[in-house]
């Protein structure tokens, strides 16, 4: 009998309380506490263990520097400065500098107004991009962060990374089952690092961040707006 771990909110499955395999499990079996899929658990690494190579070392990829200028700066669009002014008016809040994050959401809102529409913006594209944020764009991030010692950024990678997780485990479900994912139940977000769940109440504390339920806020579809 094991051990397996959640790898976005650290739920432990023992089987030994449990009473059932791990592997016998469902596929569809998700985690009672974030809702992650059965592939995002790994083995309990026991103590002491040294971690694997390719966990210590990150693959760190070429950044594309297309559109860049003479010192390697890239000039954002609009939808990023809309999404760095909302992420900067959160980081605000959570330091209870509401004039600040005032200022940050009017200028999020600015830029939102002044993205022009993408015309390939359909599901298939959203899981492309999510991906590519998984499989090269948190490596190289983190590898970079750990290259100049930046503690911060690390940290960033931590929520950033276990977020983004969980939303493509959500597109790969709804991928999968349709609109009759989302019937009958709400979708939440936590409003301090972005985390997504699906159910009928928030969790009672954040699976990434660990705020309280208050924290969450309740998305409505267009239909609702």
């Amino acid at each position: 009998m094991s051990k397996w771990v959640c790898s976005i909110c650290g739920y432990v499955y023992d089987e030994r309380k449990e009473g059932v395999p791990f592997k016998d499990l469902p596929e569809s079996w998700v985690c009672p506490l974030c809702g992650a899929p059965k592939s995002a658990f790994r083995p309990e690494q026991a103590a002491g263990e040294p971690e694997s190579a390719e966990k210590k070392k990150p693959v760190r990829k070429k950044v594309q520097t297309e559109g860049t200028g003479t010192h390697g700066m890239k000039q954002l669009s609009a939808g990023e400065l809309s999404a760095v002014c909302s992420n900067l008016a959160r980081g605000c809040e959570k330091q209870y500098k509401d004039r600040e994050a005032l200022l940050f959401r009017q200028l999020a809102d600015f830029f939102a107004s002044e993205t022009p529409v993408v015309p390939d913006a359909g599901q298939e594209e959203l899981i492309r991009l999510v991906h590519r944020d998984l499989e090269e764009g948190y490596p190289a991030l983190r590898a970079g962060a750990q290259e100049a010692g930046d503690r911060g950024t690390q940290r960033i990678c931590v929520w950033g990374e276990k977020v983004t997780a969980i939303l493509d485990a959500l597109l790969a479900r709804y991928a999968r089952e349709g609109e009759g994912f989302l019937t009958n139940t709400d979708v939440w977000v936590c409003t301090v690092c972005g985390f997504l769940y699906v159910g009928d109440t928030p969790p009672a504390l954040c699976p990434v961040c660990k705020v309280p339920a208050w924290k969450f806020e309740k998305t409505e579809g267009r239909g609702q707006q």
